[in-house]
């Protein structure tokens, strides 16, 4: 084993993981880590270092080095900070972070990112699985192996890691104003095993403690509520504007007309009515993972 600089022990075949590769279909993506390898290759050559000395000094193997600087490979927090210190650059490599950070996400994960981001308040239905801001990452994972045709490895491990990056939602200051109504059945499914399940309601147990969150269960035997069509989510940002959508209506697009909200709040509100209150729904959280 090749111990780095830092003595961390790590090898340079670390970084061939799954979930560092560049998206081919995502151009603007693409763009920002080309940028990014070349100011790295120009000042790895203006220091006078070739690409396996740089490699050794990072603890990283000479072709992950020629694969980030020519733009195939989306380089890691770790390799930008360990390259600034190496090139002495002050700074200026590891402020690159910032840039690259989101790259890693496919596309439309990022916009739905960004605008969970700038929210203020979240109401969300789910009737067919939990919503990808509750999930565990077994749960998460276990969710998305179940598409057909399968994801390669690399887009489930792109994926897994963009609904984690989601959760930083919940340690948002000011903190925004989460409401979740699952079904019942979501919570029953044993999703990826019954260890997978114990640790999904322990989230959800621990999650809705937060001040800011309710999550509320809807009984399987309470069926006369208009969520059964599907999804129901809403986004309120703090200029006043919102965005919502639903799976049975609008062609299941984005809304954001005030008609079209209200309708969507109109159908959220009858359901939350209907759902078992937030400390009710804890208790029966509760009593599940005691039974599982």
């Amino acid at each position: 084993m090749r111990v780095d600089a830092a003595g961390t022990g790590r090898t340079g075949t670390d970084a061939d993981e799954p979930g560092w590769e560049v998206d081919p279909d995502d151009e603007s993506g693409a763009a920002v880590v080309a940028t990014v390898g070349r100011q790295l290759k120009l000042r790895r050559e203006a220091a006078g270092m070739r690409a396996a000395e740089f490699g050794l000094a990072i603890g990283y193997g000479e072709d992950q080095v020629y694969k980030v600087e020519s733009g195939k490979r989306i380089p890691r927090p770790e390799y930008l900070d360990k390259a600034d210190r190496t090139l002495k650059a002050g700074g200026l490599i590891s402020a690159m972070k910032a840039d690259v950070a989101e790259v890693r996400y496919p596309k439309k994960i990022r916009d739905l990112a960004r605008m969970e981001a700038r929210a203020v308040e979240l109401l969300s239905y789910g009737s067919h699985s939990l919503h990808g801001l509750l999930q565990t990452e077994e749960c998460a994972r276990a969710l998305l192996m179940t598409r057909r045709p399968a994801y390669s490895q690399d887009e489930l491990e792109r994926l897994v890691a963009a609904r984690m990056a989601r959760r930083s939602i919940f340690d948002r200051s000011p903190a925004p104003e989460l409401s979740f109504v699952q079904e019942e059945s979501t919570l029953r499914r044993p999703t990826g095993g019954r260890m997978v399940q114990r640790g999904q309601l322990e989230r959800l147990l621990e999650v809705g403690q937060l001040r800011n969150v309710e999550i509320q269960v809807m009984p399987i035997a309470r069926w006369n509520h208009p969520g059964t069509g599907g999804r129901i989510q809403v986004l309120k940002f703090g200029d006043g504007t919102a965005v919502g959508r639903t799976d049975d209506e609008f062609g299941g697009r984005p809304v954001f007309t005030p008609k079209q909200l209200r309708i969507l709040e109109l159908r959220y509100g009858i359901i939350r009515s209907e759902a078992l209150s937030a400390r009710e729904s804890l208790t029966f959280i509760k009593r599940m993972l005691e039974e599982t």
